[in-house]
């Protein structure tokens, strides 16, 4: 599945809900399907910087796409981190970096989160795209 292809996907997912504690509901059931970085790259290289929660994430290059894994310790926030991960893993490095974040506005995310929570969304994507950056650059 392309990037946009999943985006709308959850844009769907989301739409199917009445209010906000069902989709926060939803965004921590999501978090528990989170695929799990191992405890050896629970690092400070790997902790996501102006994250509220602590955020472990790492994006391994498998044949020409990345692999993203994390964690988190609070639930809200390994949700948040599933989206994302489940948005650019198993893409290339170019469409990552190519790709459009306005799925985040249309689900209502970023307006429903906490000011630290919402900088925290921000640190995770910029992060995602520094990886892709990375691997990009080694072509």
């Amino acid at each position: 599945m392309t990037i946009k292809e999943i985006q709308e996907e959850i844009i769907d997912e989301f739409s199917m809900f009445d209010d906000w504690m069902q989709r926060y509901e939803y965004i921590i059931d999501l978090g528990k399907n989170l695929p799990l970085i191992r405890e050896e790259f629970k690092t400070d290289d790997n902790l996501i910087k102006g994250c509220q929660s602590k955020v472990w994430l790492k994006g391994e290059k498998k044949d020409d796409k990345i692999v993203f894994t994390a964690d988190s310790d609070a639930i809200l926030t390994k949700g948040i981190i599933a989206i994302l991960i489940r948005v650019f893993s198993n893409q290339k490095a170019s469409d990552i970096l190519n790709a459009d974040m306005d799925f985040i506005d249309k689900i209502g995310l970023k307006e429903h989160l906490s000011p630290t929570r919402a900088n925290g969304l921000v640190s995770m994507i910029k992060n995602i795209k520094m990886y892709a950056l990375a691997f990009d650059a080694k072509k």
